[in-house]
Formats: structure tokens, C-alpha cells, sequence
């Protein structure tokens, strides 16, 4: 595989072009709207969001895929009117069949770096657009995700989903990682001079040289308390498109702008129905390519940036994901393919595993007696159902309305339970509910997006975990569970985690940006204080208390994982998929 590579950059730089792979499977079908197809019907991003309501619970790796047979291909791209036109051929590139999340194609078409779990943990891998086996490139802890290539294609921009931001650029034949930059979201100007990032929970945009020397701030999405997901530079260096998420949607709806450089001024594009992070540009300047999910369907999508309309571009089942232009016209690359999993507990002592269950399940949160658990199902990419079990997987119970759900917290008698309700453009909904189902009401939240819900020493009230709209490092509220007002408590001492036996201190944690860390507040004084400064996972000094003959990922669609208070049992997510990457082009 290093060979091949190094082999494509001297062919391309001799003006060689690359041979396919001879193993590649080619399916062919007639269709109509491969790739461009004006004759499919467009509509505005704004008639999009007010008229669509279904929205998929997007769990944040990306799809996975089952192999395509030749009339599941048929079916997938086969024209939705009765218009000749020219055939098209879908061809299999990777036989990898396992999960190839945020999926980036090299300027020169020739190298797709992605991200897959190895142990639970996702690395970054390369393999030739022309196929052939991927090379795992990284080994280290902590899941990656990637960002980009750089204007050369010599190195691949990542970062990781926990701890401090941090952009590194990991040589794209191989070789050790630098740290260029403090930030997240790493895209180069088509000139090569700059990189343009943001940094966790901020608005902000900036920018610094190849080297990470010169950072300065660019810009601010002011317009929007939502923080920056996407950044896309201009050919002309000039602009950028810049997207941010709306925490509510999952990563399903975005809010886009233009940012002059020289002025620092944004031009606002409005709502956009589609994936937050997974945007790429079609043509330079003028049309963007995306997934998006319409009742349960995810394809890939245009937004014209000149009249924001929206256009279907892909059709079938899905999931369609991490679109790829080829720079020389060839086509387009996709990711497509099937999630899966499942959600295991684990019995330190006896070594014994249980699957509880089999399907999409993450965001384990187990009981203070340690014997049950609430977790979320992902029957479809648009609907979330919240189950209790015992951590043997017995007796499960499923709680609430579906929707797109998120597990919070036991009451301290494990006798309720709370979770959140969302749902794109409208406030998200707190729900407290019996362990055992029934007595489901809602409270009176109205503030914005919700991170967690924690209950009070006394049971009488939670903590709500919400964006300040004002600062990036946090802010957690008190509401009563009979329904009172809510109350803000504290603004930037992070997301409260848990509550002290009396209730008179609240323990916070930041877990990105420049004041990473674990906190205490206390309720009495009303003082935010640091507990220890840069520490993620400990308190008091740090040591070992249990050691686990497996790895599994922190996030996947939320927390992916939970220990009971005795460490007797762990719940975690065991998320899987089958995705390969295929090229979609005219005959």
C-alpha cells in the first residue's frame, strides 16, 4: 500500500494516470440522477426545514454498509422519472466492510483517508481511490476524526473527539504526527498559505500559517449561539463557507454563513436541513454536497449557495455519506453502508460478557444499585427509542415516547429516571418518568440545548446542563421536578456531573478547550473552584482501580459507556457497521 501511494505521486506528477484496481466489483444500471441531474426537484433550505419534521438521531460515526447486490445498486440509483438518460456504473472500490467514518479524499484524487475502530478505538487508515487494502496509519489512544488533507496531499488534518483541541498533520504515507495548532475542524486554503479552524464551543474562527505559527481570530459567527462545526475556504481565500450546529438536530440541521476575510463581516445563508460535519464542495464556491435524512433516508444533497435551493442527488435506502467529487471528473466517491452493534455488560470478577442488547444501542447510564440500565436503540436514523434493562439483559422495558432521545440520570432511590426529547426548531423536552414505566410527565424547560440532567441530593429538583449562549464553557440550571420555573445556577464552571451526599457542592467538568478540567461549586457560596486543572477522568491522585482486557470507544452517538459505583459491572457501546467506498459516475 505505501508503495502504491508513493507510486501515485510520482505518476501524478509526471502526468501518469493511475491504473483501477483489477479487483474492484463494477455494478451497472441505468439511472438518471447519479451524480448532476437538473431535472430533480429543488427546494429552499427554509421550505425544507418548515416542512420536513422527521429528523434522524445521527450517531456521530459514520455509516457503515452492507455489500451491494446487483439489485439492491439497481434500486439505490435507478431514475425517478420516465426521461431517458444516459446509463451511469456504480463501482465497488473497497472491500473493507467495516465502519470508514469522515471519509476525505486527497486533492489529486488518488488517496481516501477515514477513520475505523481497531478495539474499540477508531485510527486513521489511507487506501487508493483505485482500491486496494487500507493502510492503518495511527495506533495511539483516543478516537480520531478526520479533518482534512492538506493543498499537497502530503498530510492528513485530524483531531480527537475528547480532551484538549488539538490539530495534528500525520504524514499521508506514514510517519509520526506534529501538533500544528490548539483547534478543531482543520481546513487549508486552496493556496496552501493558511489554516483555517475553530475551537470547541466557540463562534470564533481563526486562522494560522502551515505551521501553526500566527494564530490570529478571522472572524465570529455572531448571528448564532451555536458553535462552529464546518469550515469550507474559498478558491479565492477570500471567504469561507462556515457552518454551525444546531445541538438539537443531532447534527441534522446546520446554520450557514459567508465570512469575508477582509472585513470580517458574514453574509447569512439561513437554516440548512442536512449533516453539520459532513460537507464538502461540489463545485468550488458555488454548490455544496451533504447527507441529509428524509424519513429515515439518508442521501447525499446540493445547496447552491446563489438561491439555497436544495437537491436531491443520490436515491435508495442508504445511508449515503462522506461525498467526494474526483477532482479530474471521474465521478463521484461515496460511503455507504449499514450501522450496527451491540451493548454489552461486563463482570470484572467473573470475566464474563452479556450482550443486552443487539441492535444500534448506546448512552448507558446504570442504576446506583448497579442492576439496572437505561440506554438508547436507534431502530432508524430518524427515531430513537430509551429501554431499561437489568444488566443481565432481563426484563427490559421500553420507556417513553419514540423520538430523538437522549438517557440522563436516576433519581437517588432508582425509583425514577429522567431524559430528553428533541426536536429540530422547538425547545428540547425533559421528561421524569417511573423506572418502571408510566407516570411520564414533562417540565416546563423552555432554555436551549440540553448536554445532561442531573438530580438533586434531595430528589426534589434536577440540574439541567444547557449552552449559556454566551461562553463555551458551560452553564447548568435548577428546576423543580413539580414543574417550577427553571433557575440558572452557574455560567462557566462546565457541566455539572454529579452532586455531594448533603447537596451542598456541585462537581463540573470542562472537557475541551484552554481550561480543561474537574471543578467544584459550591451552592453555599456560589464560587466556582478549580479541583484539578487539566484532569479529565480522576480525582485525588490518580491510580489504577480496575483494569479491563479491552478497549471501547468514550463517544458513539452520545456517552458510549458507563461503570456501576462499585465497578462490579461496565455497559458499553460496541458500535459496529459494513461500509465501503463506491464511485458513482456516467458511462
Amino acid at each position: 500500500m505505501r508503495a502504491d501511494l508513493k507510486r501515485l505521486k510520482r505518476d501524478s506528477s509526471s502526468g501518469k494516470v493511475p491504473r483501477e484496481n483489477g479487483t474492484a466489483s463494477t455494478i451497472s444500471a441505468p439511472i438518471a440522477d447519479v451524480i448532476v441531474d437538473h431535472r430533480t426537484s429543488s427546494v429552499t433550505a427554509a421550505q425544507e426545514l418548515s416542512g420536513n419534521s422527521g429528523q434522524r438521531y445521527a450517531l456521530f460515526a459514520a455509516a457503515g454498509v452492507a455489500l451491494l447486490t446487483a439489485g439492491i445498486a439497481a434500486y439505490h440509483f435507478w431514475p425517478r422519472s420516465n426521461t431517458p438518460a444516459a446509463p451511469a456504473k456504480i463501482t465497488q472500490i473497497s472491500h473493507w466492510d467495516k465502519p470508514m467514518n469522515n471519509a476525505k479524499l486527497s486533492p489529486d484524487g488518488h488517496t481516501v483517508a477515514f477513520s475505523s475502530p481497531v478495539d474499540g478505538v477508531s485510527q486513521i487508515f489511507v487506501m487508493l481511490a483505485s482500491g486496494g487494502e487500507p493502510l492503518r496509519l495511527t495506533s495511539d489512544d483516543g478516537d480520531k476524526i478526520v479533518s482534512s488533507f492538506s493543498p499537497d496531499g502530503t498530510e492528513i488534518y485530524y483531531h480527537r473527539v475528547l480532551g484538549e483541541d488539538e490539530i495534528w498533520g500525520l504524514p499521508t504515507l506514514g510517519g509520526e504526527p506534529k501538533r500544528i495548532v490548539s483547534g478543531v475542524t482543520a481546513q487549508a486554503s486552496s493556496d496552501g498559505t493558511f489554516i483555517f479552524y475553530a475551537k470547541t464551543g466557540t463562534r470564533a474562527i481563526f486562522r494560522a500559517n502551515r505551521n501553526g505559527l500566527g494564530e490570529r481570530q478571522v472572524g465570529t459567527l455572531d448571528g448564532t449561539p451555536w458553535p462552529v462545526s464546518s469550515i469550507l475556504p474559498f478558491p479565492d481565500s477570500a471567504h469561507l463557507f462556515v457552518a454551525s450546529f444546531d445541538p438539537s438536530s443531532f447534527l441534522e440541521s446546520m446554520h450557514a454563513y459567508i465570512l469575508d476575510l477582509s472585513t470580517q463581516t458574514t453574509s447569512d445563508l439561513g437554516l440548512i436541513p442536512g449533516d453539520a460535519l459532513d460537507q464538502v464542495w461540489e463545485q468550488p464556491g458555488k454548490t455544496i454536497l451533504f447527507p441529509k435524512t428524509v424519513n429515515g433516508l439518508t442521501n447525499i444533497w446540493r445547496f447552491a449557495l446563489q438561491d439555497k435551493s436544495l437537491t436531491q442527488v443520490t436515491f435508495g435506502t442508504g445511508p449515503d455519506a462522506s461525498p467526494m467529487p474526483d477532482p479530474s471528473g471521474k465521478g463521484m466517491y461515496i460511503v455507504n453502508g449499514k450501522p450496527s452493534g451491540y451493548l454489552t455488560a461486563y463482570n470484572p470478577k467473573s470475566k464474563q460478557f452479556k450482550d443486552i442488547a443487539s441492535e444500534n444501542a448506546t448512552q448507558p447510564a446504570i442504576s446506583h444499585d448497579g442492576k439496572r440500565v437505561m440506554y438508547i436503540t436507534a431502530p432508524s436514523r430518524d427515531r430513537t427509542e430509551l429501554w431499561v434493562s437489568r444488566t443481565d439483559g432481563i426484563d427490559k422495558i421500553k420507556i417513553g415516547p419514540s423520538g430523538i432521545l437522549i438517557t440522563n440520570t436516576w433519581s437517588r432511590d432508582d425509583s425514577r429516571l429522567s431524559f430528553v426529547s428533541e426536536e429540530v426548531g422547538k425547545p428540547p423536552k425533559i421528561y421524569v418518568t417511573s423506572s418502571k414505566g408510566g407516570s411520564l410527565h414533562a417540565l416546563p424547560w423552555d432554555g436551549g440545548a440540553i448536554q445532561n440532567v442531573m438530580w438533586s441530593a434531595d430528589e426534589r429538583s434536577i440540574y439541567i446542563n444547557s449552552d449559556d449562549r454566551g461562553g463555551q464553557d458551560g452553564a447548568f440550571w435548577q428546576e423543580s421536578v413539580d414543574g417550577s420555573p427553571p433557575e440558572k445556577v452557574a455560567s462557566g464552571c462546565g457541566w455539572a456531573f454529579d452532586v455531594s451526599p448533603k447537596g451542598n457542592f456541585i462537581l463540573s467538568l470542562i472537557s475541551a478547550g484552554d481550561k480543561v478540567g474537574i471543578y467544584e461549586y459550591s451552592l453555599v457560596d456560589r464560587k466556582c473552584t478549580p479541583l484539578l486543572p487539566g484532569v479529565l477522568t480522576a480525582i485525588g491522585k490518580p491510580q489504577i482501580v480496575l483494569k479491563l482486557p479491552f478497549a471501547f470507544p468514550l463517544v458513539s452517538g452520545g456517552n458510549a459507556y458507563d461503570f456501576s459505583r462499585d465497578l462490579s459491572t461496565v455497559v458499553y457501546a460496541r458500535p459496529s457497521g459494513h461500509a465501503d467506498l463506491y464511485l458513482l459516475s456516467q458511462k
